[in-house]
């Protein structure tokens, strides 16, 4: 997850110039590229359409395309040194738009539009709950950032918004994938509207989400750890079709619920878990 993972450092060079690093600033586009997508396949979806499913799931694609962008613009900084101011508040902009916009305007027209017809004031009103939980917790992390002698944690304050937009993103997926098969159909599409709000107030909550700032991508494996990475990797890319509709969500809901019960585990299985090879407690609320 990296919404707020990119860049913090001193402001500008000796010669007063702005950095600007050009690798980790074109993921950042690729993200509000892809959520910008997302939101003109929303609007060309046509809920009567024989195609709305597709033209939805294509949406929800663009999103997670826009999480992986978001995943690697952070990475990519760090590991190369090119953290800077620019690419923290170009990130924030991009997060708004993909992780921010786009899910709550997705989720009003699949589910908030028709649960609450006689009243879509309230569908409106639940979506931007959402939007303004996660511009405000997006404005939170950069106020934090930008304050003289702040540390990046391990630990995200509040969930993270891609996370966020993942939970929402790949709960609607699931609930396509629902109405497609010949399963019994009831009132559950009414908890929607409840777990959106749900995530909203936990991206504005103090609740502590780890970073995996400090997860280090060249670490040695053992070959078993490896192999079983590498068959997980292909089972997926095989039948992905099949597996993401449930896949997705048991990963974002897993997230979501790891930072409830995170902090009555014991430390040794955290530093399993999130694969920090440092296991002294190291949080900081700046993030």
């Amino acid at each position: 997850m990296a919404d707020d993972l990119q860049h913090s450092a001193e402001p500008q060079d000796d010669d007063g110039k702005l950095r600007i690093y050009l690798l980790p600033n074109l993921f950042t586009a690729g993200n509000l590229f892809f959520g910008f997508l997302a939101l003109t396949k929303i609007v060309e979806a046509n809920i009567t359409a024989d195609n709305f499913n597709d033209v939805i799931r294509h949406a929800l694609l663009f999103i997670f395309l826009a999480c992986i962008c978001d995943l690697l613009d952070g990475r990519v900084a760090r590991l190369g040194g090119y953290e800077s101011p620019f690419g923290r508040e170009f990130d924030s902009l991009a997060d708004i738009i993909s992780f921010g916009v786009a899910p709550a305007f997705l989720v009003h027209r699949v589910v908030l539009h028709d649960v609450f017809q006689k009243h879509p004031e309230v569908g409106w009103f639940i979506a931007s709950v959402y939007l303004i939980c996660g511009a405000l917790r997006l404005a939170r992390f950069n106020c934090y950032a930008a304050m003289p002698h702040s540390k990046g944690g391990k630990d995200f304050m509040g969930l993270p918004i891609p996370a966020a937009a993942g939970v929402v993103a790949s709960i609607t997926l699931f609930l396509l994938w629902w109405d497609e098969r010949d399963f019994a159909r009831g009132t559950w599409r009414y908890l929607l509207p409840f777990i959106m709000v749900f995530v909203a107030v936990m991206m504005v909550s103090e609740v502590k989400y780890p970073s995996f700032k400090t997860l280090d991508w060249r670490t040695r494996r053992t070959f078993a750890r490896m192999a079983v990475l590498v068959l997980i990797i292909g089972f997926f890319m095989i039948l992905w079709k099949k597996v993401l509709p449930w896949a997705l969500p048991i990963l974002f809901t897993g997230y979501l619920v790891y930072g409830f019960v995170r902090p009555y585990i014991s430390r040794k299985m955290r530093a399993e878990i999130e694969d920090d090879v440092d296991s002294e407690d190291d949080e900081s609320p700046h993030d």
